[in-house]
């Protein structure tokens, strides 16, 4: 951290100056891994016009928030972080910095994502280590509450290694919030909840599951902006898979999988995160090896057509985000410590290195604030 010293005098300078000069800069936080020089969730800022970036500093010292969501109106960032816990934090909106407002037991072993319902009522958990998901409520201020429901998830799949029990690894509420849907990569499934927003109560949805072809191993999943179409990256074959969503009924149908990687590729990869631009024109997934982002088209009917792939300019991007003028993907390269921002071509999809970029120690999750 002293090292950055020098750096936060220069950046809060610099900052002052674009204020003044009438610039709105978009606030970026970033989760980490807290096991070598990260300290917790760092902010930086972000000009949408330009695709400067720079590091604000650290906004709030906790262990490996690996990943982090905001309340959709309160000023409160949720983060799943290391000690098996969720934790809540208010947001200071002049200065951006968090304090934690309190914490909950994640209910399972090692949760890894976390997302929050529309309507800000439900949070929901994957716990990848015991292969688990769970939903709290939250309190008038954003506090969570006690697990209201849990859900422990059985079997496995082809891959002796990476597949012998369940690992959940990512959970999504589509737009009416009516259903939250989790990504099983251990037993090569995505299971569908519901939410019942009248009495509060979550329940296992029927059906209940859907497969992924196996030792696909889904990993990340996201709902396309018009809450028809969904897509899943699978990590162990390096695929995505386009699906139509039955928003009324909460069903999915496979409509179609695609590979992530060049035909010309020879070595070890794995997939890590997916998600769409804000108008649902282009689907982007990253990859870990071949250390790229992936271009999908997506048609009307939701299916994906292959654009391309571009260097994160780093080292296993594990997360990576589109900001919301969906104008520029931030990649954040968790071995290289590097968030890095890369224009989006508005007529393809297609992305182009700016040469910008910013240091982070072992950046793990991409988040624009409000």
């Amino acid at each position: 951290m002293k090292r950055f010293i020098t750096f936060f005098l220069c950046t809060f300078f610099i900052m002052a100056t674009n204020h003044a000069n009438g610039e709105t800069l978009q606030r970026v936080y970033i989760g980490t891994y807290t096991n070598g020089d990260s300290e917790g969730i760092y902010q930086l800022d972000f000009n949408p016009e330009n695709g400067d970036i720079k590091l604000v500093g650290l906004a709030a010292e906790t262990g490996s928030p690996s990943y982090l969501v905001e309340h959709p109106t309160l000023a409160i960032l949720y983060a799943a972080a290391s000690g098996d816990s969720l934790r809540a934090f208010s947001i200071n909106k002049a200065s951006g910095n968090l304090t934690l407002l309190n914490e909950q037991p994640s209910g399972g072993r090692g949760p890894c994502h976390i997302t929050i319902s529309p309507d800000g009522q439900r949070v929901a958990t994957a716990n990848y280590g015991g292969g688990s998901v769970s939903f709290f409520g939250t309190e008038k201020n954003g506090a969570l509450t006690k697990s209201v429901a849990f859900f422990q998830h059985e079997g496995s799949s082809a891959n002796p290694k990476r597949q012998e029990g369940p690992h959940a690894h990512s959970v999504n509420f589509d737009l009416t919030g009516r259903y939250c849907v989790a990504a099983d990569l251990g037993t090569d499934e995505l299971r569908v909840y519901h939410y019942n927003q009248t009495d509060g109560a979550v329940t296992a949805h029927a059906p209940s599951a859907v497969s992924t072809a196996p030792g696909a191993g889904p990993r990340h999943f996201c709902f396309h902006p018009n809450n028809k179409n969904a897509y899943v990256v699978n990590e162990l074959d390096n695929t995505v898979t386009a699906y139509a969503w039955d928003f009324k009924q909460g069903i999915l149908n496979p409509i179609q999988t695609l590979g992530t990687l060049p035909s010309s590729f020879e070595g070890n990869n794995s997939t890590a995160h997916i998600i769409t631009d804000p108008k649902g024109r282009f689907l982007y997934a990253s990859n870990r090896g071949h250390d790229s982002i992936a271009v999908f088209g997506i048609a009307s009917g939701g299916k994906l057509d292959a654009r391309g792939h571009t260097s994160t300019g780093g080292v296993r991007p594990r997360n990576f985000g589109v900001d919301p003028t969906g104008n520029y993907l931030l990649a954040a390269n968790q071995d290289t410590h590097n968030v890095v921002v890369l224009k989006i071509n508005q007529q393809d999809g297609t992305l182009t290195p700016t040469g910008k970029e910013v240091k982070v120690p072992n950046p793990v999750c991409v988040l624009f604030a409000r």
